[in-house]
């Protein structure tokens, strides 16, 4: 069981393998967990299919032992941003070829009411006011992360419902679900060209030429200022060492320019039970917080709508 803070909010974000929390909303999780939210990730699979990106790792012994180096290295980055952490019990998929099919029993492969099961006994425990995960896309299209999606959206209406799961406790209205928005076309853009402009080195060029013909990003209703948490956010990164090669890709860009021209983490409000600017309780995020190019303003806190007159149900 988990000790609550007095009085305090809580924060769900769900992900597929260890190292994602860190790469997807960390610098979000550090200034939360600084001001004393309660946040807790969940992360469904061990990671034991993952490569191992890192050359200086990449050794026999290293990847006959992955499975308990990825946990190491998912409690050091847990420790580091100042959040707590638990395993669902699946196993990871892997990313199989266009033919090959998904190793039997991975996570992937399961049914989503058996992939949602543990989460939802986990919310109805935890009792978030905030669940974060990916949008349907997976963010990228790893059977996983497609997965984590549907199990979380699963599990995020399940909780709520009395008659599904009796068995997982007293149910739980998690009162918001966001979507990430990380490493989006426009982030990379942005970055690249303040980079270019500024005469320093870019090695985003390469793949901004080769991006996709992909569909356009979900609106953005909610950034969150975190330049000051980026330190924390790429200690977190660095510790998922079997993940990162230090200097090479998201860890290659100039900080400086980033807290510059990007200083937010960005989400979509997906579904949202709490009250709107004018006291209206709203459901369907874009409608009720906005988004760019529409007529709402731009949320700044996830907990928007939930932290003034707050009843949370548990006396708190």
């Amino acid at each position: 069981m988990f000790t609550k803070h007095p009085g305090g909010l809580r924060l769900l974000t769900v992900h597929a393998h260890p190292d994602d929390e860190s790469s997807k909303g960390a610098a979000t999780l550090a200034r939360y967990a600084a001001e004393g939210v309660d946040v807790l990730v969940a992360t469904f699979t061990g990671g034991e299919r993952g490569s191992v990106l890192n050359p200086e790792l990449d050794r026999p012994e290293v990847r006959a032992d992955l499975t308990r180096i990825r946990r190491e290295e998912m409690a050091a980055a847990r420790d580091i941003l100042g959040v707590r952490q638990r395993f669902l019990g699946f196993v990871d998929s892997g990313m199989p070829g266009p033919d090959e099919p998904l190793p039997e029993g991975c996570f992937a492969a399961q049914p989503v009411e058996v992939a949602a099961a543990p989460l939802v006994g986990l919310i109805r425990e935890f009792r978030p006011h905030v669940l974060i995960t990916y949008d349907e896309t997976g963010g990228y299209p790893h059977p996983d992360h497609v997965m984590t999606h549907r199990a979380a959206v699963e599990a995020f209406e399940a909780a709520a419902d009395p008659k599904r799961h009796p068995e997982a406790g007293e149910p739980w209205q998690t009162a918001k679900l966001y979507y990430h928005l990380a490493l989006s076309r426009p982030w990379f853009q942005t970055i690249h060209d303040a980079m270019t402009e500024r005469g320093i080195p870019s090695a985003m060029g390469e793949l901004l030429a080769g991006w996709p013909d992909t569909p356009p990003a979900l609106a953005t209703t909610t950034r969150i200022a975190c330049a000051e948490q980026f330190a924390v956010r790429d200690a977190a990164m660095l510790a998922h060492a079997t993940q990162v090669q230090p200097g090479v890709a998201f860890m290659a860009h100039s900080r400086d320019v980033e807290r510059e021209v990007w200083p937010t983490e960005d989400y979509h409000l997906a579904r949202s039970f709490a009250a709107g600017p004018e006291g209206a309780v709203g459901v369907g995020g874009a409608g009720q917080a906005g988004a760019e190019g529409g007529t709402g303003a731009v949320e700044t806190d996830l907990f928007a709508g939930l932290r003034v007159g707050r009843n949370d149900g548990e006396g708190e």
